[in-house]
């Protein structure tokens, strides 16, 4: 009511009162409001990654209560499985009949909180590989835009479509349409690094945002999964992409820091690398004493100790495989957006049982697949044969798929 009041106080006429009547409308049908105008671009540059559906989702407001988080990057934004030009979730809920991540933005913002959705990712099929051109892709995302009134939006470019020159010139042609049809759009890019600072794609796909003279606020770089040894190694291919930038856009040192961003990845790795507390510390000093814009990770569904701690040596999708408590990881980013994350950590309430018709987890029950548990609140199907192992535990990559809540 807020921003209703704003529009219509001074001497506004009536036709800019009914654009705000139709704005309010607009918002209350797709259940989030806009976010809250205190926050800066600083929350939406470290914004960590949070997927909504899948990987045992966190509650966003314990992650906030619980860190001093205000900010959330959703993920992903997706073509349809079955192909098309539309917007979705993960490529199976489209964004147009959502409500479940309505309802989680919607959480957020009544706690003062602030969402930026991000598209692409590693797995599925990406809009700029199934639209025809730069507006139609342009138009699937303003779509994501006009529902959840966002501020902020993230291309997350990676394989195969960054492999593909013609997505990838959709993609950064639509990116530069959204900053034109949108003004004051926070718009990130993030790709892969190397130890050079980026690979061959990512040069190319840089080369490509020179030629349409697109700028955005900053492109972000994944210093993982490419043979990393902690934060030495990630603060080096920081240095390296800082000279890419320059090279590529004709920037000072200190212009390039500004339009430079860094992606983590929490914990275990992919490809069993490890990035402890520590080396998040390191990479945030790095970060924030050249005055880098972005600060970020993979992902929030991450940030939680396993059990056991490091979950026998496997990585997860829902905790980080190095021991820790709930949301150290988060603090990182709470301090890149230059406020101090809170000492005394709120009582957590314990996972909700639920009304679950399956019967409970047994450590030492054996399963096969197709054999339903539950645990934590949720149903877990089995993917194949399987014996003590704890549900969730090993993440997308192990034996059970979790079906949602009961």
């Amino acid at each position: 009511m807020r921003r209703l009041r704003a529009l219509l106080s001074g001497v506004a006429t009536a036709a800019l009162a009914a654009a705000g009547l139709a704005a309010f409308a607009a918002q209350q049908a797709s259940g989030a409001s806009a976010d809250a105008t205190a926050l800066s671009n600083r929350w939406y540059a470290a914004a960590p990654y949070l997927m909504p559906h899948d990987n045992n989702p966190p509650d966003a407001g314990a992650i906030m209560d619980a860190s001093g988080l205000k900010a959330f990057q959703l993920a992903f934004i997706l073509a349809p499985n079955g192909g098309g030009c539309s917007p979705t979730w993960d490529g199976t809920s489209p964004v147009s009949s959502d409500t479940a991540v309505a309802s989680v933005i919607s959480a957020i913002r009544a706690k003062g909180g602030v969402v930026s959705v991000s598209i692409g990712g590693y797995g599925g099929t990406k809009l700029g590989q199934t639209c025809s051109d730069a507006a139609a892709t342009a138009a699937a995302y303003q779509q994501v835009i006009t529902k959840y009134q966002l501020k902020a939006i993230d291309f997350d470019l990676e394989e195969p479509e960054y492999e593909n020159t013609a997505a990838i010139a959709r993609e950064i042609g639509a990116a530069k349409i959204l900053q034109q049809n949108n003004p004051g759009l926070y718009v990130s890019v993030t790709t892969a690094g190397t130890a050079d600072g980026t690979g061959w794609f990512g040069k190319q796909m840089l080369n490509e945002a020179k030629a349409q003279g697109f700028t955005p606020n900053n492109f972000s770089i994944m210093p993982f999964d490419g043979g990393f040894n902690g934060a030495a190694a990630q603060t080096s291919a920081l240095t390296n992409f800082n000279g890419i930038l320059r090279s590529t856009f004709g920037w000072d040192e200190a212009t390039a820091y500004a339009h430079e961003g860094f992606s983590g990845m929490n914990g275990r790795s992919d490809t069993g690398e490890y990035f402890t507390q520590a080396d998040f510390q390191t990479v945030l000093d790095f970060a924030t004493g050249h005055h880098m814009d972005r600060f970020t990770f993979w992902s929030l569904n991450r940030d939680r100790q396993c059990t056991p701690p490091d979950n026998n040596g496997k990585t997860s999708g829902t905790c980080s495989s190095v021991a820790q408590s709930n949301w150290d990881f988060a603090k990182y980013s709470v301090k890149f957006a230059g406020v101090t994350p809170p000492t005394t950590i709120p009582p957590t309430t314990p996972p909700p049982t639920g009304s679950c018709a399956a019967a409970a987890w047994s450590s030492g029950a054996v399963y096969t697949g197709g054999n339903t548990v539950s645990y934590g609140g949720h149903t877990w199907k089995a993917k194949w044969w399987t014996q003590n192992e704890t549900p969730g535990s090993t993440g997308e990559w192990g034996v059970w798929q979790d079906l949602g809540p009961c």
